[in-house]
């Protein structure tokens, strides 16, 4: 198997529920990252040999294979190639891991792992059916309660979930005003409210967040329950995309690796608590790798609930230093079908900015799932 570097990755701004991105058609919010990640290392479009994209709800505006109309509106040539998978909350992070599979086995030379989910215009779960199969032997329940049984079964109080929520704020407040997002950004002109507004920082996170206010919060799926919203990521739109080559293609095409994918799993797990699939997929990926958690300088695990996040650190035991360093989607948003390249792009310019070397990056997923990547800086 061939190595598989990662060359370019960017992102847009994640916009707040109804903010200043949900004017745009998710084609067009799709489309932007792909013409600014081939544009940053000056790479003809035609050159890239598949893109993969992840949506979470591809239905209505975000479906008809929203991939190969990106492609489209992005000004590619026609014969770049473009499919839409949809891992749920992973689908980009397994949009990266289809295209490198696709560089490793020697089937392509450079391609695309994206996603996109403007979650203001298609609303999480339209896709879904009315009811669920009933032949299916397993309660397939709302995210939001198997948020609470991981606080059951890992005895996390509601102080926990609100101090980790509060420090995620401040996390990603205190990156933004370091400037530690701007590499990966790329600003988005849009209109909004009667004007023209250039958008290139994150419109979720909140600089004056207020933990006793958030203690004071009504749980938000059961009424003796400890997640709130506060506690749970948010409602966003944007969009991602990452660049991958083989040492083939570097050459070919004059480009400089920044990464090489050390390792890349996912795993199933238990559909009803549902969301302690990054606690074996962090085990298997660094079994495979031959690694250990200490080797890992930085660390995103998605914030998709605080207890998701608060079960793996107590199960996993990493430095909590080097996890989640500048917040996460509970601050910053989870536009669904994008988190995992925007996280990418996340940890691989930490990565540079800090001189580390490896990264790993682990999301759950719904129905029981997770994935994870652990990539090299070279």
């Amino acid at each position: 198997m061939r190595d598989v570097y990662i060359v370019s990755a960017v992102r847009t701004p994640v916009g707040r529920k109804n903010g200043a991105l949900s004017g745009l058609h998710p084609v067009a919010v799709a489309s932007l990252p792909l013409q600014e990640v081939v544009r940053r290392v000056d790479l003809d479009p035609a050159a890239v040999e598949d893109v993969v994209m992840g949506c979470v709800t591809p239905i209505g505006e975000q479906g008809a294979n929203i991939g190969r109309l990106a492609v489209l509106n992005a000004g590619w040539p026609v014969s770049v190639p473009s499919v839409t998978l949809n891992r749920m909350c992973g689908s980009s992070q397994q949009a990266i891991h289809f295209a490198a599979q696709a560089i490793a086995a020697g089937d392509m030379d450079i391609a695309v792992g994206a996603g996109v989910e403007c979650m203001s215009r298609v609303t999480m779960g339209s896709d879904y059916p009315e009811q669920f199969y009933a032949g299916i032997p397993y309660d397939l329940i709302p995210q939001g309660i198997s948020a609470e049984l991981i606080c059951d079964k890992w005895n996390l109080s509601r102080e926990d979930l609100d101090r980790y929520s509060y420090e995620s704020h401040q996390k990603a407040a205190a990156a933004t005003a370091a400037g530690y997002f701007k590499a990966e950004i790329m600003p988005v002109t849009v209109a909004h409210n009667g004007s023209q507004v250039t958008l290139d920082y994150d419109e979720g996170f909140r600089s004056n967040v207020d933990l006793a206010k958030m203690g004071q919060l009504r749980p938000a799926f059961r009424a003796d329950g400890r997640i709130t919203a506060a506690s749970s990521s948010q409602i966003s739109d944007g969009a991602a995309a990452v660049l991958l080559a083989s040492a083939e293609g570097l050459k070919r095409h004059n480009l400089t690796p920044r990464a090489r994918i050390v390792a890349r799993v996912v795993v199933g797990s238990d559909p009803l608590i549902m969301l302690d699939g990054p606690i074996p997929a962090t085990r298997k990926i660094l079994a495979r790798a031959g690694l250990t958690i200490e080797d890992m300088d930085t660390i995103e695990i998605n914030e998709a609930f605080a207890s998701v996040v608060l079960a793996w650190l107590k199960e996993i035991q990493p430095d909590p230093a080097r996890v989640n360093p500048t917040g996460g989607a509970i601050a910053i948003g989870h536009p669904i079908g994008a988190t995992g390249a925007k996280l990418m792009a996340t940890m691989l310019h930490r990565l540079e900015r800090t001189g580390g070397r490896y990264g790993l990056q682990t999301m759950c997923i719904g129905h029981g799932m997770a994935t994870a990547t652990i990539i090299e800086r070279v």
